[in-house]
């Protein structure tokens, strides 16, 4: 497992983008092949947007897939996780 100072020492290492605003949803970084991406938690984005924004869930929702998570910033745009429940 690594620490918050891990992660940010490897996303910038690999020159990986992160999402404004959206630090406290920051989970890790994710690798594929030879790319390192920020890896966010979807429903922490989520949650961010309603309470920071005063946004309706489905408001969040609309907002947060189109504007952050739908917006394509190369190969080093992050990745949002809908994380299993036990």
């Amino acid at each position: 497992m690594t620490d918050r100072d891990g992660v940010m020492e490897a996303l910038a290492d690999a020159d990986a983008l992160t999402a404004d605003g959206f630090e406290d949803a920051l989970i890790g970084y994710a690798q594929q092949f030879n790319k390192t991406v920020a890896l966010y938690d979807y429903d922490k984005c989520i949650k961010i947007l309603m309470e920071r924004d005063g946004m309706t869930w489905e408001g969040a929702v609309e907002y947060f897939e189109f504007n952050v998570q739908g917006a394509w910033v190369g190969e080093k745009t992050p990745a949002f996780a809908t994380l299993m429940t036990a």
